[in-house]
Formats: C-alpha cells, structure tokens, sequence
C-alpha cells in the first residue's frame, strides 16, 4: 500500500445555521456559532486516514491555539503533521460557513497560514516512491501545488488534483494528473465553457487527459467508467462532501483499487459525509 501526501489547507470553520441563504445586501438572524475543523486539504487527509490510507500532509497553520488544536486533531487520525509549519504572527486559516435548512452551504475563505505555504516547504515530495499518491487541491498557492504535481510525478507517484474552489492550472500540471477531479461547475470552467482556460490565440482550452467528473446525486464519471451515487439517509450539511470524495478516493488508488472501485468507495463515503454538521466527522 502506498502512502497519500496532501498538500494543502488546514481551517478552522465557524458554522452558523440558516433558514435560508440572505440576498445581497440582506441580514439575517441565524442560530448558534459553532467551529468545527475545515480546510479542504485537512478535510481530505482525514477522509484518506479513515480510509485506510497512510497520510502524510505539507502545510501551514498559524502559531496560535488553532494552530496547537489542528496538530493535535490531525494526529489523533494517525496523520503524519512532522512538515505541516507553524507561520509567526499569523492565524491559523479560518472559513466562515452559512448553511441553510435544506443542507446548501456559502463558504468565505480568510487564508491566514495557509496563503504562507512555498515551494520551500515542498522538500518532503523528494522522498515519494511508486504507488504513492499525491493530493492536492487549490486553497493554497497555485504555484506551489503546479510544483507539488511535477516533483511528485518526477519521483514516479500518482497525481490527484481536485480543482477546487476552481482556478486555471498550466496544461503541463494537469496532464500530470490521473484524474483532475471536479464537479460539474468546475468541469465547464476548465472546457471554457465560461471563458476560462481558453488557449491564447481563442481556440479551445487544455483538458486534460484523465478527468473525474462528480455528479452530486447522480454519481460520478472518470472517462468512460460511471459509478452511481452512494446511498443517502438523511441530508444535514453538504459541506466536505467533495473533500471526503477525494481523500476516499486518494487511499483506495493508493491501495490498488481499479478505477471503480475507488470511485465506488469514494462515492458511499461522500454519501455518509452529509450527515454530521461540519467538513468533518
């Protein structure tokens, strides 16, 4: 079995329930303010350690309490925190979530540590072998995961890029990944389909190769393999359920599963995410 490497956001997320979402420009009184542990980079790593998966993750948290909570939390998973940084004089990443009666959530991002994470902390991707896998998603630098992808393809292991929240990456990087996952949104961001990624002289954008596509209740698709949606029981907060997709689906290709079966796993897992308040269990 291989090992998972994330690189990545870690977050503190303050959770305050709503009846529904405001209008620009509109208040609302919502209930309690509860934080949770977010970050779309933690939320994955703990999603590929309760997979099964050895985990590693490469990032930054800020020298503040949250900063010591996230240590802790991430190693009560088994997760391996020895290259995750403490930055000085700055917090701890922190989202700001509202989530609405029937599950919907609207997200903002305070990048704090997380905005700090370089190259230079890219080190630890030289010692990736075969059969590893590496995780990484967009709410750090885009710079230093186009890099993570090319040093972790150079040592010979699996790239997995979930491009998200959505953000153009060279077409060298995404011709690294087997898969790019996105939903369907970002899917049509990256084809152009909003203007976005189009080659320079107006014709068609780079797509890459290997694509994963989710499909919310209606499963998921990686080239001509679909999977269905897992079942669910109940709807109480959708966020991290794409997060909890892909660290599912990181551990089960780092394990050796078929293409699949991995989406198989990663779809029932993603499925069971939706109901706990919170990105994480």
């Amino acid at each position: 079995m291989g090992t998972v490497v994330v690189v990545g956001s870690l977050n503190i997320d303050s959770v305050v329930e709503v009846e529904r979402h405001p209008a620009p420009g509109e208040t609302l009184l919502g209930g309690d303010l509860v934080k949770h542990f977010g970050g779309k980079g933690a939320n994955q790593a703990i999603a590929a350690a309760r997979a099964g998966a050895r985990v590693g993750f490469i990032g930054r948290v800020g020298d503040d309490a949250d900063g010591d909570a996230y240590l802790r939390r991430l190693a009560q998973y088994g997760i391996d925190t020895t290259h995750i940084a403490r930055t000085k004089g700055v917090a701890t990443g922190h989202a700001a979530i509202a989530v609405a009666a029937d599950g919907e959530n609207t997200i903002i991002v305070s990048p704090g540590a997380n905005g700090r994470v370089g190259v230079g902390d890219l080190a630890p991707l030289q010692s990736l072998q075969p059969g590893d896998v590496l995780l990484g998603s967009l709410e750090v630098d885009l710079a230093v995961i186009a890099e993570a992808a090319r040093i972790a393809a150079g040592r010979g292991a699996r790239v997995v890029l979930n491009l998200a929240p959505y953000a153009a990456l060279p077409a060298d990087v995404l011709a690294l990944a087997d898969p790019v996952v996105v939903n369907e949104h970002e899917d049509e961001l990256m084809r152009g389909g909003l203007g976005e990624g189009a080659g320079a002289g107006g014709g068609a954008p780079d797509v890459p190769g290997s694509v994963l596509v989710t499909l919310g209740a209606r499963g998921s698709r990686w080239g001509s393999t679909e999977v269905p949606a897992g079942a669910v029981t109940s709807v109480v907060d959708t966020t991290g359920a794409g997060d909890c997709y892909c660290g599912t689906l990181a551990a089960a290709l780092a394990a050796g599963a078929t293409d699949a079966d991995a989406m198989q796993a990663a779809s029932t897992a993603a499925a069971q995410s939706v109901s706990w308040v919170g990105a994480q269990p």
